[in-house]
């Protein structure tokens, strides 16, 4: 499959798309990724060097690709943080252009807003861009579950709420969600647990909650779902796979002591992930 990844970059360490190409490169899919920055690092190290990419520089090299004539075979459209509108039309925009040349091209959207621990992190006027300009054209949403009640005006905590949340998210207009973190109060102590809704059913997965605070761990889940999902047509495979793989990067990288995710030195957790892990149908 061909992925056009519309994300942030840097170049030490691993988000947006430097955490999302090479595992979705590894698995054997082709991705053509565009920068939304370039940044050095990403912010949670309160410093940075390197420039935020103007918008209609982000357009033109949208537009260069498809003046390569290339558009058509593109599967899927992946999205993850969103800086500001003009950032938010370039990705509508070329949301529309890949599905007016291939109509069964997807695209999955990360709406990255903020996160249980320290609530919203962007701007104010990104969330509602978020959800009503870009959530409406996706096909795919991977929020964790913070983001799906910011999203939907709703506070999921238990499987039933978090599962009528992902009901109302899917009434914005994407069929599938994934909710990267479910923690809901009668789990196992010591676990997490990701939630797959689409227009088959409902599935969870849950798996050790390792004490790690992973930067780049959702771009990479986002990526990797999409593509287990688009090849095989089954949330619960995708969910598996997803799980299995993201759970022993974050081992490895846990191991390794070192505070960026090993993507490169894990490699082999995305080719032939162990699927540990078996998603149980809650719907």
């Amino acid at each position: 499959m061909r992925f056009l990844s519309i994300q942030s970059h840097v170049a030490y360490g691993h988000v947006g798309n430097s955490a999302a190409v090479f595992p979705l490169q590894r698995i054997g899919h082709e991705v053509w990724p565009v920068l939304t920055v370039n940044f050095s690092n990403h912010t949670g190290y309160g410093d940075w060097g390197g420039p935020a990419i103007a918008a209609d520089d982000v357009r033109a090299v949208v537009t260069g690709i498809e003046a390569r004539g290339v558009l058509p075979t593109v599967d899927g459209v992946l999205s993850g943080y969103l800086g500001g509108e003009e950032i938010v039309d370039v990705v509508v925009d070329a949301v529309t252009r890949v599905k007016a040349a291939n109509p069964a091209a997807s695209f999955t959207c990360d709406p990255v807003m903020g996160n249980a621990s320290s609530g919203c992190f962007v701007a104010p006027t990104i969330p509602p861009l978020i959800r009503e300009r870009v959530v409406p054209h996706a096909d795919i949403i991977t929020p964790n579950q913070f983001e799906l009640g910011f999203m939907t005006h709703t506070e999921p905590d238990t499987l039933a709420s978090t599962l009528a949340s992902a009901d109302r998210a899917r009434d914005l207009g994407p069929r599938t969600v994934l909710v990267t973190s479910v923690l809901r109060p009668d789990r196992e102590e010591g676990t997490i647990e990701m939630l797959a809704v689409d227009d088959e059913g409902a599935w969870i997965v849950q798996t050790p909650h390792l004490p790690f605070k992973a930067n780049g761990s959702g771009d990479v889940t986002s990526a990797l779902f999409t593509a287990h999902y688009r090849e095989t047509g089954s949330a619960a495979t995708a969910l598996e796979r997803t799980a299995s793989s993201v759970f022993d990067l974050l081992q490895v990288t846990i191991d390794s002591g070192e505070r960026e995710l090993r993507i490169v030195q894990a490699q082999d957790v995305f080719a032939t992930p162990r699927m540990q892990f078996t998603a149980r149908q809650v719907r």
